[in-house]
Protein backbone atom coordinates (compact mmCIF):
# COMPACT_ATOMS: atom_id res chain seq x y z
CA UNK A 1 0.00 0.00 0.00
CA UNK A 2 1.25 3.46 -0.79
CA UNK A 3 2.51 5.86 1.82
CA UNK A 4 -0.38 8.24 1.20
CA UNK A 5 -2.94 5.53 1.84
CA UNK A 6 -1.61 3.56 4.78
CA UNK A 7 -3.51 0.30 5.13
CA UNK A 8 -3.39 -1.87 8.23
CA UNK A 9 -5.45 -5.09 8.13
CA UNK A 10 -8.01 -3.55 5.84
CA UNK A 11 -8.07 -0.09 7.42
CA UNK A 12 -7.35 3.16 5.61
CA UNK A 13 -7.03 5.52 8.56
CA UNK A 14 -10.28 4.95 10.49
CA UNK A 15 -12.11 3.61 7.42
CA UNK A 16 -12.55 0.06 6.18
CA UNK A 17 -12.29 -2.97 8.44
CA UNK A 18 -14.67 -5.88 8.70
CA UNK A 19 -17.89 -5.56 10.72
CA UNK A 20 -19.56 -8.88 9.97
CA UNK A 21 -20.85 -12.04 11.74
CA UNK A 22 -18.24 -14.50 12.96
CA UNK A 23 -19.09 -17.24 10.43
CA UNK A 24 -18.74 -14.73 7.59
CA UNK A 25 -15.44 -13.46 9.04
CA UNK A 26 -14.01 -16.96 8.65
CA UNK A 27 -14.94 -16.81 4.95
CA UNK A 28 -13.24 -13.39 4.61
CA UNK A 29 -10.10 -14.70 6.35
CA UNK A 30 -9.84 -17.58 3.86
CA UNK A 31 -10.50 -15.19 0.96
CA UNK A 32 -7.74 -12.85 2.16
CA UNK A 33 -5.32 -15.75 2.62
CA UNK A 34 -6.00 -17.01 -0.93
CA UNK A 35 -5.82 -13.51 -2.44
CA UNK A 36 -2.43 -12.86 -0.80
CA UNK A 37 -1.24 -16.28 -1.93
CA UNK A 38 -2.12 -15.77 -5.59
CA UNK A 39 -1.99 -12.00 -6.29
CA UNK A 40 1.77 -12.02 -6.99
CA UNK A 41 2.03 -15.66 -8.05
CA UNK A 42 3.73 -15.74 -11.49
CA UNK A 43 1.38 -18.38 -12.94
CA UNK A 44 -1.75 -16.62 -11.66
CA UNK A 45 -0.47 -13.29 -13.02
CA UNK A 46 0.38 -14.82 -16.38
CA UNK A 47 -3.16 -16.22 -16.64
CA UNK A 48 -4.68 -12.90 -15.60
CA UNK A 49 -2.53 -11.01 -18.13
CA UNK A 50 -3.58 -13.48 -20.84
CA UNK A 51 -7.27 -12.73 -20.27
CA UNK A 52 -6.67 -8.97 -19.98
CA UNK A 53 -5.10 -9.02 -23.43
CA UNK A 54 -6.82 -11.82 -25.33
CA UNK A 55 -10.33 -11.61 -23.86
CA UNK A 56 -10.87 -8.09 -22.51
CA UNK A 57 -8.81 -6.45 -25.27
CA UNK A 58 -6.31 -4.48 -23.19
CA UNK A 59 -4.38 -2.36 -23.25
CA UNK A 60 -6.97 0.20 -24.24
CA UNK A 61 -6.13 3.64 -25.69
CA UNK A 62 -5.59 6.98 -24.00
CA UNK A 63 -7.39 9.12 -26.57
CA UNK A 64 -6.71 12.84 -26.97
CA UNK A 65 -10.12 14.55 -27.15
CA UNK A 66 -8.94 17.12 -29.68
CA UNK A 67 -12.33 18.48 -30.76
CA UNK A 68 -13.62 18.80 -27.22
CA UNK A 69 -10.38 20.43 -26.06
CA UNK A 70 -10.45 22.98 -28.88
CA UNK A 71 -14.13 23.78 -28.35
CA UNK A 72 -13.68 24.38 -24.62
CA UNK A 73 -10.24 26.01 -24.57
CA UNK A 74 -7.81 25.55 -21.70
CA UNK A 75 -6.27 22.25 -20.66
CA UNK A 76 -5.81 19.24 -22.93
CA UNK A 77 -8.34 16.48 -22.21
CA UNK A 78 -7.40 12.82 -22.63
CA UNK A 79 -9.87 9.95 -22.28
CA UNK A 80 -8.84 6.63 -20.74
CA UNK A 81 -11.02 4.31 -22.79
CA UNK A 82 -12.44 1.68 -20.42
CA UNK A 83 -15.53 1.83 -22.65
CA UNK A 84 -13.59 -0.20 -25.22
CA UNK A 85 -13.18 -3.22 -22.93
CA UNK A 86 -15.14 -6.38 -23.70
CA UNK A 87 -18.60 -5.89 -22.08
CA UNK A 88 -18.21 -2.12 -22.37
CA UNK A 89 -16.89 -0.99 -18.99
CA UNK A 90 -14.06 -1.21 -16.46
CA UNK A 91 -15.93 -3.84 -14.38
CA UNK A 92 -14.55 -6.77 -16.39
CA UNK A 93 -10.96 -6.06 -15.16
CA UNK A 94 -11.97 -7.04 -11.64
CA UNK A 95 -14.46 -9.74 -12.63
CA UNK A 96 -11.81 -11.74 -14.48
CA UNK A 97 -9.30 -11.34 -11.63
CA UNK A 98 -11.79 -12.51 -9.02
CA UNK A 99 -13.20 -15.35 -11.14
CA UNK A 100 -9.69 -16.77 -11.53
CA UNK A 101 -9.38 -16.62 -7.73
CA UNK A 102 -12.79 -18.30 -7.34
CA UNK A 103 -11.64 -21.13 -9.61
CA UNK A 104 -8.46 -21.58 -7.56
CA UNK A 105 -10.63 -21.78 -4.42
CA UNK A 106 -12.87 -24.44 -5.97
CA UNK A 107 -16.08 -22.39 -5.97
CA UNK A 108 -19.01 -23.87 -7.92
CA UNK A 109 -21.41 -20.93 -7.57
CA UNK A 110 -20.80 -17.20 -7.97
CA UNK A 111 -23.02 -14.36 -6.76
CA UNK A 112 -22.76 -10.61 -7.34
CA UNK A 113 -24.59 -7.34 -6.84
CA UNK A 114 -25.10 -4.78 -9.59
CA UNK A 115 -26.47 -1.25 -9.96
CA UNK A 116 -26.29 -0.14 -13.58
CA UNK A 117 -25.84 -3.75 -14.62
CA UNK A 118 -22.27 -3.42 -15.91
CA UNK A 119 -20.76 -5.44 -13.06
CA UNK A 120 -23.57 -7.96 -13.41
CA UNK A 121 -22.84 -8.34 -17.11
CA UNK A 122 -19.09 -8.64 -16.43
CA UNK A 123 -19.68 -11.30 -13.76
CA UNK A 124 -22.14 -13.23 -15.97
CA UNK A 125 -19.60 -13.05 -18.81
CA UNK A 126 -16.79 -14.39 -16.62
CA UNK A 127 -19.03 -17.18 -15.26
CA UNK A 128 -20.08 -18.18 -18.78
CA UNK A 129 -16.42 -18.27 -19.81
CA UNK A 130 -15.47 -20.54 -16.89
CA UNK A 131 -18.68 -22.59 -16.64
CA UNK A 132 -19.80 -21.46 -13.17
CA UNK A 133 -23.36 -21.04 -11.86
CA UNK A 134 -24.15 -17.32 -11.59
CA UNK A 135 -26.75 -15.39 -9.56
CA UNK A 136 -26.96 -11.58 -9.81
CA UNK A 137 -28.84 -9.42 -7.29
CA UNK A 138 -30.19 -6.15 -8.70
CA UNK A 139 -32.61 -3.59 -7.28
CA UNK A 140 -36.05 -3.78 -8.89
CA UNK A 141 -35.94 -0.10 -9.89
CA UNK A 142 -32.57 -0.68 -11.57
CA UNK A 143 -33.84 -3.77 -13.43
CA UNK A 144 -36.50 -1.51 -14.97
CA UNK A 145 -34.23 1.35 -16.00
CA UNK A 146 -31.47 -1.02 -17.17
CA UNK A 147 -33.69 -3.70 -18.76
CA UNK A 148 -31.23 -4.22 -21.63
CA UNK A 149 -28.46 -5.22 -19.20
CA UNK A 150 -30.85 -7.61 -17.42
CA UNK A 151 -31.46 -9.36 -20.74
CA UNK A 152 -27.72 -9.47 -21.44
CA UNK A 153 -27.08 -11.16 -18.08
CA UNK A 154 -29.82 -13.72 -18.72
CA UNK A 155 -28.50 -14.31 -22.24
CA UNK A 156 -25.13 -15.10 -20.66
CA UNK A 157 -26.77 -17.74 -18.45
CA UNK A 158 -27.11 -15.81 -15.19
CA UNK A 159 -30.15 -15.80 -12.93
CA UNK A 160 -31.11 -12.17 -12.14
CA UNK A 161 -32.92 -11.66 -8.82
CA UNK A 162 -34.88 -8.37 -8.69
CA UNK A 163 -34.80 -7.02 -5.12
CA UNK A 164 -37.92 -5.04 -4.27
CA UNK A 165 -37.17 -4.29 -0.61
CA UNK A 166 -36.49 -0.70 0.52
CA UNK A 167 -35.76 1.55 -2.44
CA UNK A 168 -35.07 -1.40 -4.73
CA UNK A 169 -31.65 -0.06 -5.71
CA UNK A 170 -27.96 -0.92 -5.31
CA UNK A 171 -27.90 -0.81 -1.50
CA UNK A 172 -30.67 -3.42 -1.31
CA UNK A 173 -28.93 -5.57 -3.94
CA UNK A 174 -25.78 -5.63 -1.76
CA UNK A 175 -27.91 -6.49 1.31
CA UNK A 176 -29.38 -9.51 -0.46
CA UNK A 177 -26.04 -10.68 -1.86
CA UNK A 178 -24.53 -10.60 1.65
CA UNK A 179 -27.56 -12.53 3.01
CA UNK A 180 -27.02 -15.16 0.31
CA UNK A 181 -23.34 -15.44 1.23
CA UNK A 182 -24.17 -15.93 4.93
CA UNK A 183 -26.44 -18.86 4.00
CA UNK A 184 -24.32 -20.43 1.24
CA UNK A 185 -20.70 -19.55 2.01
CA UNK A 186 -19.51 -23.15 1.86
CA UNK A 187 -19.95 -23.39 -1.93
CA UNK A 188 -20.40 -19.76 -3.01
CA UNK A 189 -17.95 -17.02 -4.04
CA UNK A 190 -19.20 -13.44 -3.74
CA UNK A 191 -17.70 -11.48 -6.62
CA UNK A 192 -18.04 -7.93 -5.30
CA UNK A 193 -17.80 -5.30 -8.02
CA UNK A 194 -17.02 -2.06 -6.23
CA UNK A 195 -14.22 -1.00 -3.87
CA UNK A 196 -16.55 -1.46 -0.88
CA UNK A 197 -17.52 -4.17 1.59
CA UNK A 198 -15.59 -5.90 4.37
CA UNK A 199 -11.84 -6.46 4.07
CA UNK A 200 -10.30 -7.81 1.81
CA UNK A 201 -12.73 -6.65 -0.93
CA UNK A 202 -11.66 -2.96 -1.22
CA UNK A 203 -8.00 -4.05 -1.47
CA UNK A 204 -8.78 -6.83 -3.98
CA UNK A 205 -10.87 -4.60 -6.24
CA UNK A 206 -8.20 -1.89 -6.22
CA UNK A 207 -5.55 -4.50 -7.07
CA UNK A 208 -7.44 -5.69 -10.16
CA UNK A 209 -8.57 -2.19 -11.25
CA UNK A 210 -5.11 -0.59 -10.82
CA UNK A 211 -4.39 -1.69 -14.41
CA UNK A 212 -6.27 1.50 -15.44
CA UNK A 213 -3.72 3.88 -13.88
CA UNK A 214 -0.77 1.61 -14.58
CA UNK A 215 -1.56 2.00 -18.30
CA UNK A 216 -2.63 5.65 -18.27
CA UNK A 217 0.53 6.75 -16.42
CA UNK A 218 2.77 5.04 -18.97
CA UNK A 219 0.66 6.30 -21.88
CA UNK A 220 0.55 9.96 -20.80
CA UNK A 221 4.32 10.00 -20.26
CA UNK A 222 4.76 8.66 -23.80
CA UNK A 223 2.33 11.21 -25.28
CA UNK A 224 3.09 14.34 -23.26
CA UNK A 225 6.43 13.61 -21.59
CA UNK A 226 4.98 14.55 -18.20
CA UNK A 227 2.40 13.49 -15.66
CA UNK A 228 -1.12 14.93 -15.88
CA UNK A 229 -2.27 17.91 -13.84
CA UNK A 230 -5.34 15.97 -12.75
CA UNK A 231 -6.98 12.54 -12.94
CA UNK A 232 -10.77 12.80 -13.06
CA UNK A 233 -13.10 9.82 -12.50
CA UNK A 234 -16.68 9.27 -11.40
CA UNK A 235 -17.18 7.79 -7.94
CA UNK A 236 -20.16 5.76 -6.73
CA UNK A 237 -18.80 2.85 -4.73
CA UNK A 238 -15.46 3.87 -6.21
CA UNK A 239 -13.94 0.98 -8.19
CA UNK A 240 -13.05 2.82 -11.39
CA UNK A 241 -11.91 5.89 -9.46
CA UNK A 242 -9.56 3.96 -7.15
CA UNK A 243 -8.21 2.06 -10.16
CA UNK A 244 -7.69 5.39 -11.96
CA UNK A 245 -5.92 6.93 -8.94
CA UNK A 246 -3.84 3.95 -7.75
CA UNK A 247 -0.54 4.61 -9.54
CA UNK A 248 -0.74 8.38 -8.95
CA UNK A 249 -1.43 8.40 -5.19
CA UNK A 250 2.31 8.79 -4.51
CA UNK A 251 2.62 11.60 -7.09
CA UNK A 252 1.71 14.67 -4.96
CA UNK A 253 1.62 17.04 -7.95
CA UNK A 254 -1.16 15.05 -9.64
CA UNK A 255 -4.63 16.07 -8.45
CA UNK A 256 -6.98 13.15 -7.82
CA UNK A 257 -10.57 14.25 -8.44
CA UNK A 258 -13.57 12.01 -7.81
CA UNK A 259 -16.95 13.12 -9.18
CA UNK A 260 -20.10 12.05 -7.40
CA UNK A 261 -23.73 12.83 -8.18
CA UNK A 262 -25.04 15.96 -6.45
CA UNK A 263 -28.15 13.91 -5.67
CA UNK A 264 -26.10 11.29 -3.72
CA UNK A 265 -23.07 13.17 -2.28
CA UNK A 266 -21.79 10.42 0.04
CA UNK A 267 -18.20 11.71 0.14
CA UNK A 268 -18.95 15.43 0.23
CA UNK A 269 -21.69 15.26 2.87
CA UNK A 270 -21.33 11.82 4.46
CA UNK A 271 -20.22 11.03 8.01
CA UNK A 272 -18.18 8.04 9.24
CA UNK A 273 -20.51 5.06 9.72
CA UNK A 274 -20.64 1.30 9.18
CA UNK A 275 -22.51 0.07 6.10
CA UNK A 276 -22.34 -3.37 4.45
CA UNK A 277 -19.67 -4.61 6.83
CA UNK A 278 -17.17 -1.73 6.56
CA UNK A 279 -16.72 1.85 7.77
CA UNK A 280 -16.88 4.73 5.31
CA UNK A 281 -18.32 8.18 4.73
CA UNK A 282 -22.07 7.52 4.56
CA UNK A 283 -25.19 9.58 3.99
CA UNK A 284 -27.42 9.05 7.04
CA UNK A 285 -30.98 10.12 7.79
CA UNK A 286 -32.09 11.65 11.12
CA UNK A 287 -32.45 8.18 12.65
CA UNK A 288 -28.91 7.20 11.68
CA UNK A 289 -29.90 4.86 8.86
CA UNK A 290 -28.43 5.01 5.32
CA UNK A 291 -30.29 7.76 3.48
CA UNK A 292 -32.27 6.99 0.29
CA UNK A 293 -30.31 8.22 -2.74
CA UNK A 294 -31.11 8.81 -6.38
CA UNK A 295 -28.90 9.49 -9.38
CA UNK A 296 -29.70 9.39 -13.09
CA UNK A 297 -26.70 7.03 -13.23
CA UNK A 298 -27.68 3.76 -11.51
CA UNK A 299 -24.01 2.86 -10.96
CA UNK A 300 -23.48 5.93 -8.74
CA UNK A 301 -26.61 5.42 -6.67
CA UNK A 302 -25.07 4.37 -3.34
CA UNK A 303 -25.22 6.00 0.13
CA UNK A 304 -21.60 5.11 0.98
CA UNK A 305 -18.24 4.94 -0.81
CA UNK A 306 -15.07 2.84 -0.71
CA UNK A 307 -13.00 3.20 2.48
CA UNK A 308 -9.88 4.34 0.66
CA UNK A 309 -11.82 7.18 -0.98
CA UNK A 310 -13.08 8.14 2.48
CA UNK A 311 -9.46 8.25 3.66
CA UNK A 312 -8.24 10.20 0.61
CA UNK A 313 -11.00 12.76 1.22
CA UNK A 314 -10.35 13.18 4.96
CA UNK A 315 -6.56 13.25 4.53
CA UNK A 316 -6.84 15.89 1.80
CA UNK A 317 -5.00 13.81 -0.82
CA UNK A 318 -8.16 13.41 -2.90
CA UNK A 319 -10.59 16.07 -4.07
CA UNK A 320 -14.26 15.14 -4.40
CA UNK A 321 -16.79 17.26 -6.24
CA UNK A 322 -20.49 16.98 -6.98
CA UNK A 323 -22.00 17.03 -10.47
CA UNK A 324 -25.72 17.45 -11.11
CA UNK A 325 -27.74 15.10 -13.29
CA UNK A 326 -28.30 17.93 -15.77
CA UNK A 327 -24.56 18.66 -16.03
CA UNK A 328 -23.91 14.95 -16.67
CA UNK A 329 -26.67 14.87 -19.29
CA UNK A 330 -25.16 17.90 -21.06
CA UNK A 331 -21.70 16.29 -21.02
CA UNK A 332 -23.17 13.02 -22.35
CA UNK A 333 -24.47 14.90 -25.38
CA UNK A 334 -21.42 17.13 -25.86
CA UNK A 335 -18.89 14.28 -25.89
CA UNK A 336 -21.11 12.33 -28.29
CA UNK A 337 -21.31 15.28 -30.71
CA UNK A 338 -17.68 16.45 -30.52
CA UNK A 339 -15.80 13.11 -30.39
CA UNK A 340 -18.25 10.50 -31.65
CA UNK A 341 -17.98 8.73 -28.28
CA UNK A 342 -21.17 8.04 -26.30
CA UNK A 343 -20.16 7.78 -22.62
CA UNK A 344 -22.03 5.99 -19.84
CA UNK A 345 -24.07 8.33 -17.64
CA UNK A 346 -21.71 7.44 -14.78
CA UNK A 347 -18.68 8.51 -16.83
CA UNK A 348 -20.55 11.63 -17.98
CA UNK A 349 -20.27 12.99 -14.43
CA UNK A 350 -16.47 12.90 -14.79
CA UNK A 351 -16.60 14.39 -18.29
CA UNK A 352 -18.79 17.24 -16.99
CA UNK A 353 -16.28 18.18 -14.30
CA UNK A 354 -13.31 17.84 -16.67
CA UNK A 355 -14.98 20.36 -19.01
CA UNK A 356 -15.40 22.79 -16.10
CA UNK A 357 -11.84 22.21 -14.88
CA UNK A 358 -10.23 22.56 -18.33
CA UNK A 359 -11.57 26.11 -18.61
CA UNK A 360 -9.82 27.06 -15.36
CA UNK A 361 -6.43 25.64 -16.43
CA UNK A 362 -3.89 26.65 -19.06
CA UNK A 363 -3.07 25.01 -22.38
CA UNK A 364 0.03 23.51 -20.76
CA UNK A 365 -2.11 21.51 -18.37
CA UNK A 366 -3.30 17.96 -19.06
CA UNK A 367 -6.40 16.24 -17.68
CA UNK A 368 -6.93 12.48 -17.89
CA UNK A 369 -10.60 11.46 -17.61
CA UNK A 370 -11.53 7.82 -17.14
CA UNK A 371 -14.43 6.85 -19.36
CA UNK A 372 -15.56 4.04 -17.09
CA UNK A 373 -18.01 2.68 -19.64
CA UNK A 374 -19.89 3.21 -22.87
CA UNK A 375 -23.36 4.71 -23.02
CA UNK A 376 -25.23 2.09 -25.06
CA UNK A 377 -27.02 0.97 -21.89
CA UNK A 378 -28.21 4.55 -21.23
CA UNK A 379 -29.34 5.68 -24.68
CA UNK A 380 -32.98 4.66 -24.22
CA UNK A 381 -33.12 6.25 -20.74
CA UNK A 382 -31.59 9.49 -22.07
CA UNK A 383 -33.99 9.46 -25.03
CA UNK A 384 -36.98 9.45 -22.64
CA UNK A 385 -35.38 12.09 -20.40
CA UNK A 386 -34.79 14.42 -23.33
CA UNK A 387 -38.34 13.87 -24.60
CA UNK A 388 -39.62 15.22 -21.30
Amino acid sequence: MTSNSVESKGYFGEFGGSYIPENLQKVMDVLEEQFLKYKDDPRFLAEYQYYLKEYIGRENPLTYAKNLTEQIGGAKIYLKREDLNHTGAHKINNAIGQILLAKKMGAKRVIAETGAGQHGVATATACAMFGLECVIYMGKVDTERQALNVFRMELLGAKVVAVDKGQGRLKEAVDEALNDLVQNYENTFYLLGSAVGPHPYPTMVKHFQAVISEESKRQILEKEGKLPTAIVACAGGGSNAIGSFAHYIDEPNVRLIGCEPAEAPSISEGVPAVIHGFKCLTLLDEEGNPKPTFSIAAGLDYPGVGPEHSYLKVSGRGEYVTVTGQEALDAFQLLSKTEGIIPALESSHAVAHAIKLAKELSRDDVIVVTLSGRGDKDVEQVFHMLQK
